[in-house]
C-alpha cells in the first residue's frame, strides 16, 4: 500500500513540474515563488491521493503565488469542501479558490 502511494506521488509530482509550464511568465515576481507553488500543488495533489474522500484525478489544483484554485467535479458537497480544507490545511497556502462544481 506505501508503494502504491509513493509510485502515485511521484506520478502526480511529475505530471505538476510538466504541466506548470514557466510560472515565471505568468506574472510571479521570481523563480522561487513558482518553486512554492509546484510544492503547495504537489502536497496537495499528495493528499488528495491519501484522503478515501476526494477523487484525486477529478479535481484539478492549480497555485498561483499562494492561492489554490480547485476545479473538477465532485460527486457530492462534502466531497468539494473536504477538497477545499486538505488545501486550506497544506503549508504556505494564502487563500483558496474552490471552483469544483458538483456532478452526482
Amino acid at each position: 500500500m506505501k508503494y502504491a502511494r509513493a509510485i502515485a506521488f511521484a506520478a502526480l509530482a511529475g505530471i505538476t513540474i510538466i504541466g506548470s509550464g514557466c510560472a515565471v511568465g505568468r506574472g510571479q515576481e521570481t523563480a522561487g515563488s513558482y518553486v512554492d507553488d509546484a510544492a503547495i500543488t504537489t502536497a496537495v495533489k499528495a493528499r488528495f491521493v491519501e484522503d478515501k474522500t476526494v477523487s484525486a484525478m477529478s479535481i484539478s489544483v492549480e497555485t498561483l503565488n499562494g492561492t489554490v484554485q480547485l476545479s473538477g467535479f465532485a460527486k457530492s458537497n462534502a466531497e468539494k469542501m473536504q477538497a477545499e480544507n486538505i488545501a486550506r490545511s497544506a503549508r504556505n497556502v494564502k487563500a483558496v479558490r474552490n471552483d469544483i462544481v458538483v456532478r452526482p
